[in-house]
Formats: structure tokens, C-alpha cells, sequence
């Protein structure tokens, strides 16, 4: 997601599919193509959640297709990937959560990295219960009425409390911190991967039963597991900058774009794509759909889209 939550290594059309971030610095998975001097080729980041993957595989599609580049992706998890980025390492990350500390060191400071604009959708996270559960108990949206239900959200894995379920450990979450300074009895469950986290929301869907998680928005899971909300405290500006004291809601955050600096000045058509790169929620959803569940290859999932979507695309080329 991913994912500010306060928050491939082959090419796109080979990735499996990744979702959720993995937990490996894999700062040093540098691909053989990135800055190349004199080579048309370019090498973009790949977040492990699908809608990630999603606006790389089109980005993909329109640069080898339409610019004749050659592209080369690598997976990198969120902050190493702006390592990455200023290194040179890759030349361009494509969705980014906010991480304002990156952004102070590399952007303002040190200038190795410059911003791409918006990608065009806006994420945010929070708590979900399935839509099913929420229409029987309605008060269950409100989290001063969380603790209520905790012994139906107990698991194994949480132990005497319920199970606040959150996805791979290397996602930067407020939970802990939510579930200690809102007094909630509750124990967060990792899943382990965005994949893993989906496989059981499924299961619990299917068999009707009561869960808790973690989840963010674009996401396709939507469409097949209707859940909603928990409204937690309301955000204000500010209330997440100490990490141990949050005990408000996440943001609304509006995706953001980057590029290597050299590259966004030497770039040529691939660069300029790239800042003009804007696609809407319902874009990204259509191609995770495809690729996650359709079971589609990125590729051909990136050639479908841009099929019926011309008029959009070539905006991102004039």
C-alpha cells in the first residue's frame, strides 16, 4: 500500500504477483540499465502491493511500445526505494505514500531527487470490518465501541484479545500505537504480505465470519469483499508526528511521483512521460483486477488497458 502508513526483479510482463511490501533492503538489487549513460533505456521501481505494480506495467507497456525504450524494473521496498532513487539505482518511483523525511534529506537537502507529480489518485488507510458484520452490528464502525466486539475478533494468533490484522511487517503502521493509546483490546496480527493478508480476508468472506483489519484504498479487494470503515479519532495535521503518541486516524493522501534528479534533467521523452504519467483510482483498480484477480500478466493486463484507453494515454506523450 503502498504506502505511507506513516505509511521484478525481472521485468514487468515475468513479475508474479507481489502484494503487500516485502521486508528485504534490496537497495542493492541495482539493475545493470540504470543510468546508463548514452543507452534509451529506463529503470523504474516496483512497490510489492498490485496497484504498484499496476501503474509500472502500463508505464512499461507506453515506453517500450510507443518510446522504443528498454525497460528494466527492480523491487525495492518503500524507503530503501529513495535510496535507490538518489543513488541512481532507479530512475523513477511511481507511487509514493508520503515519507517526509526522504523527502526533507533527498528533495530539499541533498536535491538527488526531484518530484514527479501526482499520480492522479489518492490513498488512504484504515480500519475495516467486512460490510456483512458492519450491517448486523452498525455501532461496530465507531472504534469508542471497538472493545465490544474484541471476543469476535479473537484468533489464535491474538491470544485472549481480538485480532487487529495488518499485512507485512515492513509496512510503517500506527496500529500498535493506536491499539495502546486508544485503550483497545486488541493484539495487531501480522499476515506477513499484502498476498497473505488478502488470502485470509477471502477465507473469513467466504465463510461469513468476523475480522478486523488493516487495509488502504485504491484497492480491487473492494470489489469482491465489500468492507467498511471504522471511523477512528479524526486526523489533523500533526497528530501522527511522534509515532508513539498517534491516536488519530490516517490521512488522505494524494500519491506522488519521483525521479532521479539527472534523470529528470537528461531524461528526454522517457522523463517527460513519466511527469505527465496520471491516471485516476478507477484506472489503477481496472489493471489490479486483471492482474490479481483475472490472474492476467501485467503485460498483457498493461496492453488491454491501453487498448481501450487511447485518449487518456496520449495526453501523457504530447
Amino acid at each position: 500500500m503502498r504506502i505511507r502508513t506513516t505509511a521484478a526483479v525481472a521485468a514487468v510482463s515475468s513479475l508474479a504477483l507481489l502484494t503487500g511490501c516485502g521486508a528485504a533492503d534490496m537497495t542493492k538489487q541495482a539493475s545493470p540499465f540504470a543510468n546508463a549513460q548514452g543507452s534509451k533505456t529506463v529503470t523504474l521501481s516496483v512497490q510489492s502491493w498490485v496497484g504498484a505494480q499496476s501503474n509500472v506495467a502500463v508505464a512499461q507497456y507506453i515506453l517500450e511500445h510507443e518510446l522504443g525504450y528498454r525497460v528494466d524494473t527492480v523491487q525495492v521496498d518503500e524507503v530503501p526505494a529513495w535510496d535507490a532513487l538518489s543513488q541512481g539505482r532507479v530512475d523513477a518511483l511511481l507511487e509514493d505514500w508520503g515519507h517526509p523525511e526522504q523527502e526533507q534529506r533527498y528533495v530539499k537537502d541533498k536535491k538527488t531527487i526531484a518530484p514527479g507529480g501526482e499520480l492522479g489518485v489518492t490513498g488512504h488507510i484504515g480500519w475495516f470490518v467486512p460490510t456483512y458484520f458492519a450491517k448486523k452490528h452498525p455501532d461496530v464502525t465507531d472504534w469508542k465501541n471497538l472493545n465490544k466486539y474484541a471476543d469476535q475478533f479473537r484468533t489464535p494468533e491474538s491470544g485472549s484479545k481480538g485480532q487487529l490484522m495488518d499485512g507485512s511487517p515492513s509496512y510503517v503502521t500506527n496500529d500498535k500505537a493506536l491499539v495502546k493509546n486508544l485503550k483497545l483490546d486488541y493484539q495487531v496480527v501480522f499476515a506477513g504480505s499484502e498476498a497473505a493478508q488478502i488470502t485470509q480476508m477471502r477465507q473469513f468472506a467466504k465463510e461469513k465470519k468476523p475480522f478486523l483489519t488493516y487495509w488502504y484504498s485504491p484497492q480491487w479487494l473492494f470489489k469482491k469483499v465489500p468492507m467498511t470503515e471504522v471511523k477512528l479519532p479524526a486526523y489533523k495535521e500533526g497528530c501522527d508526528a511522534e509515532p508513539e503518541k498517534v491516536a488519530c486516524a490516517y490521512p488522505h493522501t494524494p500519491l506522488q511521483k519521483y525521479l532521479n534528479a539527472d534523470f529528470a534533467k537528461k531524461g528526454g521523452k522517457a522523463a517527460a512521460f513519466l511527469k505527465k504519467f496520471k491516471w485516476t483510482t478507477e484506472d489503477q483498480n481496472e489493471v489490479s483486477l486483471m492482474i490479481a484477480d483475472q490472474k492476467m500478466t501485467p503485460e498483457d493486463a498493461a496492453k488491454k488497458w491501453v487498448d481501450s484507453h487511447k485518449s487518456t494515454w496520449k495526453k501523457w506523450l504530447s
